[in-house]
């Protein structure tokens, strides 16, 4: 008997301890389950410590390999030809009598075998036997075609593609964060890098309604929508910024507006982090990009924070955040024109290298505290 099934592989989490080990795996199953159930799709999983398996119809083959290659944690996986046995004869029938078209005479070909168990038989032996009723050139090296005889125990895994996976840790392995989003380019990037790393993400974007459309929420709504095959539970918080804006762009010179924004936000965060017992906040940022990214204007940033703010972005440049944004699918959304938050409040020339001492002063002069405040009251709360 042989049935065609998903051979699912993970790597990182395979070298932690048992107890963690255990932990990761778990979460890994669950978030396969969830995006599965997330798509209606028909399924059977099961699992050894080595590998997760699962059988679904075959009009589901090609939506499940589109699932699978976004979840964090596996490495890779393959659609395999499952047979209940290890007898070395009634794997090379099968192999003669179900790959016969996959290698043409001209091609060059290998046999890769691995074994697990105790069998009467080497992996090389098995390898040539199958070798010899394949009518075409061995290649060890730079094979045109691969047919992988994966043996395990009493039972074999035949399969021609190992389908590349996102690798990384299993979404929720290393706890939940607050990630600033805007709706450009860098923010999704950054969200996606924490995401490999087995973080949950928590979002939080600054409109400027009424002053502004409504569309940079939009726009932040339809990328959420993209990153869920990520992550297929998104929490966002809105909080309107326009007062605080306005009221710092009345009170301050324009060269300092833009640290005290940022500063603003970055409190306003931390207060939304410890509602959500949040231990960091992750934002799109990159060093030297732009003014506010200067080391100086990030040291002085930092201080408004009780947490630790990660950047995962910080030696990338343009090109390279770019890369990834279209690797996952948020770039052109990202580039529509919007008004946002930072664009309409930009000054000409701002300070690129503000110090604490002068922007603390600021601070305690305008009393920002209260609009902040005021700012949170209004904040809304939406699942995606």
């Amino acid at each position: 008997m042989n049935e065609k099934m998903f051979l699912i592989r993970y790597g990182e989490i395979f070298l932690k301890s048992k107890p963690v080990f255990k932990m990761f795996y778990n979460i890994l199953v669950n978030n396969i389950r969830e995006q599965l159930n997330r798509e209606k799709i028909d399924y059977q999983l099961s699992a050894t410590r080595e590998r997760i398996f699962i059988k679904t119809e075959k009009d589901n083959f090609e939506k499940t390999k589109e699932i699978l290659k976004n979840i964090f944690g596996i490495t890779s996986f393959s659609l395999v030809d499952y047979l209940e046995t290890s007898d070395i004869e009634k794997i090379a029938d099968f192999v003669q009598s179900n790959y016969q078209n996959f290698i043409k005479p001209e091609e060059t070909f290998a046999i890769r075998v691995t074994r697990q168990g105790k069998h009467t038989y080497s992996s090389q032996d098995l390898a040539s036997k199958i070798g010899g009723l394949i009518n075409a050139k061995v290649d060890l090296s730079n094979p045109q075609k691969e047919i992988f005889i994966d043996v395990r125990n009493d039972q074999a895994f035949i399969y021609t593609e190992i389908i590349k996976g996102r690798g990384g840790l299993p979404v929720g392995a290393s706890g939940k964060i607050l990630v600033l989003i805007s709706g450009g380019i860098d923010s999704p990037v950054a969200s996606f890098l924490m995401n490999k790393r087995g973080c949950e993400n928590i979002f939080l974007h600054f409109h400027s309604f009424p002053i502004t459309s409504h569309r940079s929420q939009e726009k932040t709504r339809e990328i959420l929508n993209i990153l869920k095959k990520f992550q297929p539970r998104i929490k966002i918080y809105f909080v309107p910024f326009a007062d605080i804006q306005n009221y710092i762009k009345t009170t301050v010179e324009p060269k300092y507006r833009i640290i005290l924004y940022r500063r603003s936000m970055i409190r306003i965060a931390n207060k939304i982090a410890q509602s959500e017992k949040i231990k960091a906040l992750v934002t799109g940022e990159a060093l030297g990009q732009v003014s506010s990214q200067t080391l100086d204007n990030i040291y002085v940033i930092n201080q408004a924070s009780c947490l630790p703010i990660l950047r995962p972005l910080i030696g990338f440049d343009k090109e390279e955040i770019i890369k990834l944004a279209k690797d996952i699918d948020t770039y052109n959304i990202s580039i529509e024109q919007c008004e946002d938050t930072c664009t309409l409040f930009t000054p000409k020339h701002p300070a690129t290298q503000a110090e604490l001492e002068t922007i603390q002063a600021i601070e305690n002069k305008i009393k920002i505290s209260a609009k902040e405040k005021q700012a949170l009251l209004k904040m809304e709360k939406e699942i995606i």
